[in-house]
């Protein structure tokens, strides 16, 4: 099993930036892949942003060139660091993590971009 917990949400206005963080309980050392993934009201939940083990990312073409993914292993820790923020960014944030071929998900940032 594994527990994600994200924070960092909040409401900023368009052209603002923001920092999620989502906090494992296992070392992330043992994690193949963590992502971050987004949910608008009315849509599907779609992929953000994602890092495998091996260092390789990759990005929905949405964000690329704003959104960074990042990891503190002594922290066990995945960051998203967004800019340039545009009203259509607003959605619940989830991390994920795939563990022993199994993914796991957190319970949700909200992020609202509005002026």
């Amino acid at each position: 099993q594994v527990q994600l917990v994200e924070s960092g949400g909040g409401l900023v206005q368009p052209g603002g930036s923001l920092r999620l963080s989502c906090a494992a309980s296992v070392s992330i050392f043992r994690l193949s892949a963590m992502a971050w993934y987004r949910q608008a009201p009315g849509n599907q939940r779609e992929l953000v942003a994602r890092i495998i083990n091996g260092g390789s990312r990759n990005y929905a073409d949405f964000v690329k060139g704003r959104f960074t993914i990042s990891r503190d292993y002594a922290k066990n820790t995945v960051f998203l660091q967004m800019n340039y923020l545009k009203p259509e960014d607003t959605a619940v944030y989830y991390c994920s993590a795939t563990f022993n071929h199994n993914d796991y998900s957190g319970q949700g940032t909200q992020v609202t971009i509005s002026s």
